[in-house]
């Protein structure tokens, strides 16, 4: 082959090689191009509108100011909580301007409060994995506190004086994982802390004559009322009604509920007192004691709820108004977070299989927990009589019905028992309740593949 032939053959193999790789590039590209226009027809027609856009810059808005909130956000309740109660007082302890022995990391992880371990600088972590941290010490509270690092628990600290200390929605509804430490870990929004003592800590604040003056008693019976709820729980109709205690002289305080796992589930709390939006004006303007605005004209029935009709809980105004604006993002960033999915091995397959056939059919429980969100659409109360136990609860909210408790991430909640107090201490316990109540007349081999079902939604 002459030289002339040879290159020309030599290009023609390189037109050749850029022909191929441009076909495959149109292949690709072109197959990029269709996923893409797919994906813009789902979206609207044929490309992504103005008003697409915006939805989705909302949405991620709403989350980031949801979280925030959620996790630290005080509503401005340093007013009760400081200028009140004096709480950061009994936190710092006599040695750092406040009084008594103060609240230790100890004391403070012994009461249920846990410490976000995202928050500590890397020297503090590897000081506290050599031991080298007093947690005996209330200024390590404070510095704790400082950082943010405590969840629900938000404070101002100058120097060595913690100069004023509130609370937030993360006060009761996240905990961590446990991964450095007990009660030192990652956050995990939404769940519910059921080692939180609420009424341990209220009891150590210095000066609870507001608290005794709402509710015509003694500094001494609001410490011995707070002190009787126990861990995991707290009354949020006790600043209502007034009783502390039911008729069989047991504690009237709830169990903590989970937040997560909320999106599509009407009425909010074992009472369904209202949506979630609801209840989190509720709870930061009369529980948490924020500024803001909450009506209620069901809280003027001076019968039911004397101290809230007394006190005109029914219409709160305030101003500056801290809370409604913050609602939104709120509820928004609530209704995100999922019900966490339980670890593997945690529970039985094969039984949780043949507990899902029951769940839906023989037990009758899909009836009320209607998969998958596991609550009824719609209205979902039941009076006392039609779930077989006592009306005390229902009768300290306004529909006087208990609501269909949402099922999923169960797992994470066995602590303290199940329904609204607690009363059953194990779900083997729920189940023969309902097995009794209902005659689903279940085996013994049946009720255990409930229970590895309800252990795995």
């Amino acid at each position: 082959m002459s030289g002339s032939s040879k290159l020309i053959e030599g290009r023609l193999k390189k037109i050749a090689l850029v022909l191929f790789i441009a076909a495959g590039m149109t292949v690709f590209l072109g197959t990029r191009s269709d996923a893409k226009w797919a994906d813009s027809q789902n979206r609207g027609k044929g490309k992504i509108t103005e008003a697409e856009r915006q939805t989705d810059a909302n949405a991620d808005r709403m989350l980031t100011e949801g979280k925030q909130t959620f996790r630290f956000d005080t509503f401005g309740d340093e007013a009760f909580w400081t200028d009140a109660l004096q709480l950061n007082r009994a936190i710092a302890g006599a040695n750092l301007g406040g009084v008594g022995p103060g609240v230790s990391p100890a004391t403070a992880l012994a009461v249920g409060l846990k410490v976000d371990l995202d928050a500590l600088p890397q020297p503090l972590i590897a000081q506290l994995k050599q031991g080298r941290v007093d947690l005996n010490d209330p200024a390590t509270t404070l510095a704790l506190i400082k950082l943010n690092a405590v969840l629900g628990v938000k404070g101002t600290v100058s120097g060595n004086t913690l100069q004023s200390v509130g609370i937030t929605c993360a006060l009761c509804h996240s905990t961590v994982d446990d991964s450095f430490a007990p009660g030192i870990g990652h956050r995990l929004d939404g769940w519910a802390n059921r080692d939180l003592n609420v009424g341990a800590i209220i009891a150590l604040a210095p000066n609870l004559q507001p608290v005794a003056d709402l509710l015509g008693v003694s500094q001494d019976t609001v410490r011995a009322v707070a002190r009787s709820w126990g861990p995991g729980k707290f009354d949020a109709e006790l600043f209502l009604d007034g009783k502390a205690f039911r008729p069989d002289g047991k504690s009237a305080a709830t169990l903590i509920p989970p937040a997560f796992g909320l999106s599509g589930v009407n009425l909010h709390t074992w009472t369904g007192w209202g949506s979630v939006t609801h209840w989190n004006a509720f709870v930061a303007n009369l529980e948490m004691h924020g500024q803001g605005t909450f009506y209620d004209p069901r809280l003027n029935d001076a019968a039911k709820f004397p101290i809230a009709a007394a006190n005109g809980f029914g219409n709160v105004r305030s101003n500056p108004d801290l809370i409604t604006a913050k609602l939104p993002a709120l509820h928004f960033y609530q209704l995100a977070i999922p019900a966490p999915p339980p670890p593997p091995g945690t529970f039985d397959a094969a039984a949780a299989a043949r507990g899902a056939t029951l769940f839906n059919g023989t037990a009758k429980c899909s009836t009320c927990h209607v998969p998958p969100i596991f609550t009824e659409p719609g209205w979902n109360m039941h009076t006392p009589a039609e779930i077989g136990i006592d009306d005390f609860q229902a009768k300290r909210s306004p529909d006087e019905r208990y609501r269909t408790a949402p099922l999923k991430g169960l797992w994470t909640h066995q602590k303290g028992g199940f329904y609204h107090d607690g009363r059953f201490a194990t779900l083997r316990d729920v189940i023969e309740h309902y097995n009794t109540f209902f005659g689903t007349n279940l085996s013994d081999a049946q009720k255990t593949d409930l229970v590895e079902y309800l252990k795995s939604l």
